[in-house]
């Protein structure tokens, strides 16, 4: 392997590393900074959630519209323009003063930016690593959020200890600062696709560069029930995971009577977990493969397992009591597992049933209508159930079910479509 191909492809997993860092680093604050939002401004719960919906609804549709775009250009002029709307996204935010000027700048400017950078950080690394090499790649990479978890979440709590009022913009200014450096970095590492420099993915199967790949249509492809199933399969498993990120920490705080540095210092126990599991259920997830009699196979069985873990943390949190704060360090452990597997389980699925040349936009309009529907309905729902009933209790159970629900289907995924065993008999023959 030449020293050059060994540099685009650490280049790539840099990149990445860096683009879910920053996505994250929104996920990551927005459940602490909400709290004195909250206080500051005189928003309820449900007010201030919403604006993270809104977020993760522009979020669905930026991520489409950039789909477009990777399969083409790749992703430095993508990460180019992350790096000024999500620096954006946090400073015209820390600046408002009423309640839709929050739902303008932290909805459409944050929105905009952490949509662009999902979908090009998931699918560079799947562009670039293939089969048995993918998993432990995109581990590699992904295991840039659990480190945003960590240190924004650090980061935040700790500018605004002893503070009073709106030390929450100050703190959000930061993060824009933040943001905009490594995203500029994270463009200037980028790359295209690697046919674009005469070079072939990494994990290729021997022979299979000699078949070109099937292009598949938007149409085409989602009239197949792979895509669908895995679709189905993510959006019950977001509409969970968005609530319960959103959602632990007020849980802790105010249901269990946890300070707010503890039930943080808690929930960043997910992210040093996470910090590890990523690279590690990332090589589990390849072995799984090379056990499995095909790709798909493999990322199916992960994808079954992934949402299992979900429910059995949400129901150490449900047994969790004040005094019982392991409890709550097991279920962050599980936690971590869960969001190991999934989020790149799916794409790597995705990536697996219909090749890499079309997969940008294949998978952009899956990402719209799951962002557009889960992270917006999850964290909503959370905050609603809250309001009506006074306890976070009923959002946890709910999670749980849902966590449920995407095992089920996951369980239901095809290996394969028949559109695309007849595209391969008649790709052969070319």
């Amino acid at each position: 392997m030449s020293y050059s191909k060994k540099y685009y492809g650490w280049s790539v997993i840099a990149a990445s590393w860096l683009a879910l860092f920053c996505l994250f680093g929104y996920r990551a604050t927005f459940s602490i900074l909400k709290v004195p939002m909250s206080a500051d401004m005189g928003w309820s719960q449900t007010e201030v959630t919403l604006g993270y919906s809104f977020m993760m609804m522009v979020y669905a549709l930026a991520a489409f519209g950039c789909g477009m775009i990777l399969d083409k250009w790749g992703t430095k002029p993508v990460y180019f323009m992350g790096a000024i709307l999500g620096a954006a996204g946090f400073y015209v935010t820390s600046m408002v003063h009423s309640l839709y000027a929050y739902y303008a700048a932290y909805g459409i400017l944050a929105g905009a930016a952490t949509g662009m950078l999902w979908v090009s950080s998931t699918i560079s690394v799947r562009k670039w690593f293939v089969g048995k090499s993918y998993a432990k790649m995109f581990g590699i990479a992904f295991a840039g959020a659990p480190m945003s978890q960590v240190v924004m979440s650090l980061f935040v709590k700790q500018s605004l200890v002893g503070a009073e009022g709106d030390a929450w913009r100050g703190a959000m200014q930061l993060l824009g600062v933040l943001t905009l450096g490594c995203l500029i970095v994270a463009a200037l590492l980028a790359k295209k696709n690697p046919e674009d420099y005469g070079m072939e993915p990494f994990g290729e199967t021997p022979g299979a560069s000699a078949t070109k790949e099937y292009v598949w249509g938007i149409k085409e492809a989602f009239s197949t029930f792979p895509i669908w199933g895995a679709i189905l399969t993510f959006l019950t498993s977001m509409l969970a995971e968005f609530l319960v990120w959103t959602q632990v920490v007020s849980y802790w705080n105010s249901d269990l009577g946890m300070s707010l540095s503890k039930a943080t210092n808690l929930y960043v126990a997910i992210g040093v977990v996470g910090i590890f599991s990523m690279p590690i259920m990332g090589i589990v997830a390849d072995k799984v493969v090379q056990a499995s009699k095909c790709e798909s196979q493999g990322r199916k069985r992960m994808l079954i397992f992934g949402p299992l873990t979900g429910v059995a943390a949400c129901g150490l949190l449900l047994m969790q009591t004040s005094a019982s704060t392991i409890l709550g360090l097991i279920a962050c452990f599980i936690f971590a597992i869960y969001w190991a597997i999934v989020p790149g389980g799916v794409v790597g699925y995705t990536g697996a049933v219909y090749g890499r040349a079309t997969l940008g936009k294949i998978w952009g309009l899956a990402t719209l209508i799951v962002m557009g529907i889960g992270p917006f309905i999850g964290p909503l729902i959370g905050g609603y159930l809250k309001d009506m009933s006074g306890s976070y209790t009923y959002s946890i159970i709910f999670a749980m079910c849902a966590f449920l629900v995407s095992g089920i289907i996951a369980s239901s995924l095809p290996l394969s479509t028949e559109v695309l065993a007849r595209a391969k008999a008649k790709v052969s023959t070319v």
